[in-house]
């Protein structure tokens, strides 16, 4: 597992790279504020309920979450799974908020 900073993805969305994204927050968390990602709450990537973003194993795949913790073991949990290019955002939506702005 690689890591990101929230700079850093910023300014691939903001050259208007293409990303997977993935949120791994509750429904809720996503709801209030997120930066475009694809909802899949940590508890289905912990029971292997992957199918919506199966077809991402072998891509560039960015995990989110609320600090940072979340995400990181949505990652290792997705490497075990055969994806094979998984980043962490360092920081998750606390650091996204404190250092980019909601």
């Amino acid at each position: 597992m690689q890591a990101i900073s929230v700079e850093e993805l910023k300014a691939r969305l903001d050259a208007g790279e293409s990303l997977h994204l993935l949120d791994v927050r509750e429904p809720a968390e996503h709801e209030e504020f997120n930066i475009g990602g694809t909802l899949l709450p940590l508890g289905q990537i912990r029971n292997m309920e992957t199918d919506g973003i199966d077809d991402w194993k072998d891509q560039e795949v960015i995990c989110y979450c609320r600090s940072g913790n979340r995400s990181g073991q949505a990652c290792m949990i997705l490497e075990s799974a055969g994806f094979t290019n998984i980043k962490n955002l360092t920081g998750g939506m606390l650091t996204w908020a404190e250092r980019i702005g909601m």
